[in-house]
């Protein structure tokens, strides 16, 4: 069984949000529930894996005192998770969310006494996407709790109910510096991605922004759209530089127009809502990096809530 104080020393970059586990955990003053908030893919589910570990005392994250609730697609009446809904091949429309019926499963779940540890722990990931109706019943849960300890995983604290937020101890997770990042892309990859051009592979680290998570999701949806549709990035980007041209040299306004229709009905046939917004930040970072034109990304980023909810 491994140490206590060695579960999370695989974590780089977050001293302080270990520091603060780490205490609780040596004083044996545990807060009902946890908030790990902070940019995505920086290490806050590692961290919730290694917290269940130390809590559990155990390496098997498959312990029947350990409930672990994430995002979930809706079909036909049936929730799937993420993975479950790539192997059944649904088409997924809609974003995932942590609906009303996995919270009554949570709150069923911590009505039972623990059986082999001494609480009962639940990590509920993507903590944002809850609707009100699921905030409100993890509010009545949070108010009595029992022997139990809950870890809720956000990008923020904006999305989610004051009130909820208030019952939590909150552990803040900050970006990783470049050196860190490297480090972990060096550890995951094993060798820096052979398949990208240099000057991708720089846009790709310059989107996840000090995250190992959205560098590597980057990585991932580049790799998904280019074996889906091989000329579809390029394409965009050559749009994007004959935006750049002189007048003079532009084709006509209506030509323009049409060419943008056919890459926008391309773009939509061919790629899933996630891929699509993935599109949306790529084409972000490329028009800052390329041409620094900051009246075009009011633009961009109301493209991208509009399409988050699904106009």
């Amino acid at each position: 069984m491994t140490a206590v104080s060695d579960l999370f020393d695989s974590i780089l970059g977050q001293s302080s949000a270990i520091r603060l586990l780490q205490a609780s955990l040596d004083r044996d003053r545990l807060a009902p529930a946890y908030l790990f908030f902070g940019t995505p893919g920086v290490g806050k589910r590692l961290t919730a894996r290694r917290f269940c570990q130390a809590l559990l005392h155990g390496d098997n994250l498959n312990h029947p005192d350990l409930l672990w609730v994430e995002p979930t697609y809706l079909d036909k009446g049936k929730i799937y998770t993420r993975s479950e809904a790539i192997a059944a091949n649904l088409n997924r429309k809609g974003l995932p969310q942590v609906r009303l019926e996995q919270i009554r499963q949570l709150t069923e779940f911590l009505g039972h006494a623990p059986l082999k540890s001494n609480r009962l722990v639940v990590v509920i990931e993507g903590a944002e996407t809850m609707a009100e109706a699921a905030a409100n019943a993890l509010l009545k849960t949070l108010e009595e709790p029992g022997k139990a300890t809950l870890v809720l995983i956000s990008p923020g604290l904006d999305a989610l109910l004051p009130t909820l937020v208030s019952r939590c101890q909150l552990i803040p997770f900050r970006r990783l510096s470049r050196q860190d990042l490297t480090q972990v892309l060096h550890r995951v990859l094993n060798q820096p991605n052979q398949s990208v051009q240099s000057d991708l592979w720089e846009l790709l680290l310059a989107m996840g922004q000090g995250s190992p998570g959205e560098t590597l999701k980057a990585l991932t949806e580049y790799e998904k759209i280019e074996a889906i549709a091989p000329d579809l990035i390029s394409q965009l980007t050559k749009h994007l530089e004959n935006k750049q041209l002189k007048q003079s040299e532009t084709p006509s306004k209506k030509t323009k127009l049409i060419q943008s229709l056919s890459l926008a009905k391309q773009i939509a046939q061919t790629l899933e809502l996630e891929a699509q917004l993935w599109l949306l930040q790529l084409m972000h970072h490329s028009y800052w990096q390329a041409w620094h034109q900051p009246q075009v990304h009011p633009r961009l980023e109301r493209s991208l809530l509009q399409l988050s909810s699904y106009v």
